[in-house]
């Protein structure tokens, strides 16, 4: 570190590319690669980087390169889906971490103020804009580590401020100018957050299980729906179902998001073929559909059909992609007049309003769809509504690669942790998975593979801290923090 800031001192170019290598390490801390040591010591490099000049500009400058490079490779998988989405969501998060080295610029007190600075950026690309999105984060790539175990009290935020003060404690400790009694002040509140988290007592099992299969029906990836036929997914998905047998004592049988794409569900061929195999299986069918809702309009919905042919439950997915499965009202006109390819999101989904919970077996189930495993409050609304298990139906089918996938995977992770709740995630062609409340992934199939997933899922009830509390205790926390840091920084000041 010391060979680091000598060479970084005197060169801005250098501290530039610096902070692009370093925003480079933390990208690969993240699924798929999953080095995520990479992102302490990136985040470490970046801090010192930020010491080494006192120009707010260049401080700006290298808040956003190094969030350039780390969003970049991090959500690059967008760029088969939209290519100008993708330039435009990297430049405007990484702008905002441009802000938020500035803002710790201006506090002082930086080993306390960057973390918490660059934490509330990713506060606000949690939201904003468009609903958020909380891509590419920094609590994914810790999600199958202890440091996980935080978001089971503060959620995705705590996590994520954890992590940049790990990596700002890092950089303290080679910093000579700094109080070694801070140091080990930040290394005890480090600690002991880690040491609480590890010891909260979970919700308990009720005895209960759900027996489900998971159906994942296989197939192509990188294909878009406009390209393709909307019969092709059906007869997979109902290909891989015929070879469940009625031996197999299921209480009920999840097919992924919107693989039955019609204009009415209730009057379709393919609820007729739903209702036969829910007849010969004696389970029940938790099906993902899409129906049109007027010109121009469909919603994304995951509905239960019983083996008597009733529709006993619904739910509506609520978080919507944008520039995927909508268009921000107003864009529109304005992308077709700039020549994107609008012709690729013809319809915008309408969103839906209720809770995300389901009835299955008489039993209440937490389901999210799709992109809504990226927003824990989605996993969490489930929860409180009573789900004793969380669902997660998507089709990743567009996407080429694995980049998306897996972060995915490690999303259900923490949404696994958050509820304490087992999680089942089923894919139209990969991954499908298992996963524990202690967010281990137990059981996957992979990509492209054509199969079902038969698991006995224990219902659990009772929440954990953060689903009582939410985020808003965090985001407080953290504005108080900034606030002490600086002035805890006007005190030093005046004492000199």
């Amino acid at each position: 570190m010391t060979f680091d800031l000598a060479l970084f001192k005197t060169s801005s170019r250098a501290r530039m590319l610096g902070a692009l290598s370093s925003g480079l390490l933390v990208g690969f801390s993240l699924p798929p690669w999953g080095w995520w040591p990479l992102a302490i010591i990136g985040i470490a490099i970046f801090f010192a980087l930020c010491n080494q000049t006192i120009r707010r500009r260049e401080v700006f400058a290298l808040g956003m390169v190094f969030a350039i490079s780390w969003l970049g490779l991090g959500m690059m998988w967008m760029w088969w889906l939209t290519a100008p989405g993708y330039i435009f969501a990297v430049i405007l998060f990484s702008v905002l971490h441009g802000i938020a080295a500035t803002i710790a610029d201006k506090v002082g007190n930086f080993s306390v103020s960057r973390p918490i600075s660059h934490c509330l950026a990713e506060v606000v690309r949690f939201s904003l804009p468009f609903g958020g999105v909380p891509l590419a984060t920094l609590p994914i790539a810790f999600a199958r580590t202890t440091i996980a175990d935080l978001v089971a009290i503060g959620g995705p935020i705590l996590a994520t401020w954890f992590v940049f003060q790990t990596g700002s404690v890092v950089t303290a400790y080679f910093n000579r100018r700094e109080s070694r009694a801070k140091v080990f002040q930040l290394v005890v509140v480090l600690v002991a957050a880690q040491i609480f988290s590890l010891f909260m007592p979970p919700p308990k099992s009720t005895g209960e299980n759900l027996r489900i299969a998971i159906v994942q029906g296989g197939g192509p990836q990188g294909v878009l729906a406009i390209n393709t036929s909307a019969r092709d997914a059906v007869e997979r998905h109902l290909k891989v179902t015929r070879t469940l047998r009625p031996t197999d004592q299921l209480d009920a049988v999840l097919w992924p998001e919107n693989v039955i794409d019609v204009a009415s569900f209730a009057t379709s061929r393919e609820f007729n073929e739903i209702v036969a195999e829910a007849k010969r299986l004696d389970a029940e069918f938790i099906v993902g559909i899409t129906e049109d809702a007027g010109p121009n309009r469909f919603t994304n919905a995951q509905v239960v059909v019983l083996p008597s042919g009733e529709i006993t439950s619904r739910y509506d997915k609520v978080r919507r992609v944008p520039f995927g499965e909508y268009v921000p009202a107003g864009l529109r006109n304005f992308l077709n007049a700039i020549g994107a390819p609008m012709n690729r999101i013809p319809n915008d989904a309408v969103a839906g309003k209720d809770p995300a919970v389901i009835q299955v077996a008489e039993k209440n189930v937490a389901v999210i769809i799709s992109w809504e495993a990226f927003f824990a409050g989605r996993a969490n609304s489930g929860v409180e509504a009573g789900g004793e298990v969380l669902l997660n139906p998507t089709n990743g089918s567009s996407y080429t690669g694995t980049v998306l996938q897996t972060q995915q995977l490690a999303a259900n992770s923490l949404r696994a942790r958050e509820t304490s709740r087992w999680t089942l995630q089923a894919a139209t062609t990969g991954f499908s998975a298992v996963i524990s409340p202690q967010g281990e992934i137990m059981n996957r199939l992979g990509i492209g593979e054509a199969a079902t997933l038969i698991f006995d899922a224990p219902l659990r009830s009772g929440r954990t801290a953060y689903s009582h509390i939410g985020d808003a205790p965090m985001i407080i926390l953290l504005l108080l923090g900034l606030i002490g840091a600086r002035a805890s920084q006007k005190r030093r000041a005046i004492s000199l």
